[in-house]
């Protein structure tokens, strides 16, 4: 192996090594990265000593050392070359750039940016202009639209993990704004909010003829979305084939497939832009997921395509990660192309209400564009 642009060799984890800096680099780079420790220069795996050590004292330094809070965009993991464990820090591209070294803040020596193999300081301008461009309305920074949140379910589903929050959670979970007041992220987990998530059936390949129209949202977002996977699991009928030598049992879709694009519709939805939430169809010969908010600005179709990372809402899918409704960031791409063709079932456009407005304008704001996966089932027929 050799090092790339988005990958990073360090031979052992030590005070000494600057992992921070790696870690903002690809932060601020577009398509994320990959730092391996226990990799030699030459691409050689030497291993790691203390894997479970490391993996906390990494966490630790990522989690205290870099600004704005990085929680939901990386992930440290275990992986095995030559029989050899290493340890794997996945880091997405984040939303909020510049990201810095805490300790030095929005300077040259603080910032950087992965420039062919090497993390190098990022110029001045560089960090005025992307300042003066970073997204101020994501969820995070929006307040809540109801006072008076209860978390139950939250607390539920972390406790089946064997995770127990603390009365300081909505802070350590990113769930408060600057001023400490609850914000949007914590409105979409809390045991009661107003975003309606249904799905729907169809008798034919069109909306014609709807048979059921089911409201499965209202609730924690993390609920919403084991109501969908459920509804959706009754709904993956079976059908047989009994050949001379035995029975051959097909789903109508894959499963696993399904609960990733399930997943990512609803953890990366623009839920404050649009105010429109994930939708789910079925349909006799094909299922349509529907999610709105484009793609990152500096990220194309075929870099979507390719597997690349940037998740739109961080906190959400730090929550979903914790407690595994997430496997591990940029696996989920994988997982679906493992199944399907994944440019045969994505596809992006505009909603037709908004496409007078698209013309009249020479700049193309996309904040409006929605990305529809559409899966086609095994059997032309469904039972209905």
């Amino acid at each position: 192996m050799t090092e790339t642009n988005r990958m990073e060799f360090k031979r052992e984890l030590t005070r000494e090594l600057d992992i921070e800096r790696e870690v903002v680099a690809f932060l601020n780079y577009r398509e994320g990265g990959i730092i391996y420790i226990g990799i030699d220069d030459n691409g050689k795996p030497v291993g790691v000593q203390d894997i479970d050590g490391d993996i906390l004292k990494i966490k630790d330094r990522i989690r205290m050392g870099v600004s704005p809070s990085p929680m939901g965009l990386f992930d440290v993991t275990v992986e095995h070359f030559e029989n050899v464990p290493v340890i794997k820090i996945f880091v997405s591209s984040g939303s909020e750039k510049p990201y810095c070294k805490t300790k030095y803040g929005l300077s040259e020596k603080g910032c950087f940016i992965r420039m062919g193999t090497a993390a190098e300081p990022m110029p001045v301008a560089m960090i005025e202009d992307l300042y003066a461009h970073r997204v101020r309305n994501s969820l995070r920074n929006i307040r809540s639209p109801r006072k008076n949140l209860t978390f139950r379910q939250l607390h539920i589903y972390y406790e089946s993990k064997g995770l127990i929050l603390n009365e300081h959670f909505m802070e350590n979970l990113d769930l408060l704004t600057d001023a400490g007041e609850p914000n949007y992220v914590a409105y979409l987990l809390a045991d009661e909010n107003s975003t309606s998530i249904k799905v729907a059936k169809y008798a034919g390949t069109d909306r014609d003829i709807l048979i059921a129209n089911n409201e499965l949202g209202y609730c924690s977002l993390l609920k919403a979305t084991d109501n969908v996977l459920d509804k959706l699991r009754v709904e993956n009928n079976v059908s047989s084939e009994i050949t001379y030598k035995r029975r051959i049992d097909s789903p109508l879709w894959d499963e696993r497939a399904m609960r990733e694009l399930v997943i990512n519709a609803i953890v990366h939805n623009d839920y404050y832009t649009n105010e429109v939430p994930p939708k789910f169809e079925i349909f006799s010969d094909h299922i349509e997921i529907i999610s709105a908010g484009r793609l990152p600005v500096d990220m194309t179709q075929e870099e979507f395509f390719s597997g690349v990372s940037s998740p739109r809402n961080k906190e959400l899918m730090r929550v979903f990660r914790d407690v595994d409704m997430v496997e591990s960031l940029g696996s989920g791409m994988k997982r679906i192309g493992n199944a399907y063709s994944l440019k045969d079932i994505f596809s992006f456009f505009i909603p037709t209400s908004l496409r007078p407005l698209y013309r009249s304008t020479r700049r193309m704001s996309m904040a409006h564009l929605l990305m529809k996966s559409c899966l086609a089932v095994q059997a032309m027929s469904m039972a209905m």
